[in-house]
């Protein structure tokens, strides 16, 4: 096979290009998948955030402050 002038440079021009495109591919997956974890996760905070401090409290079956100055004012007045 002769050496035809010009034939490495548009090799070379192939090669780089394929090589930006691949690049892009894997950047607009890495985007894509980017965004759909992004809102998953931010559901998952807003969930958390909206979740109370002390569930058992708010329904009245763990012992509040209320209850233990109850306690102490009747364990004084016996």
């Amino acid at each position: 096979m002769a050496h035809q002038p010009g034939s490495s440079a548009q090799r070379i021009r192939i090669g780089l290009t394929g090589l930006a495109f691949a690049f892009l591919i894997v950047m607009l997956g890495m985007i894509i998948s980017r965004s759909s974890h992004d809102g998953a996760s931010n559901a998952a905070e807003q969930a958390a955030a909206n979740e109370p401090s002390e569930p058992l409290a708010e329904l009245g079956v763990a012992p509040g402050a209320s209850d233990s100055t109850t306690n102490n004012s009747t364990a004084k007045n016996k």
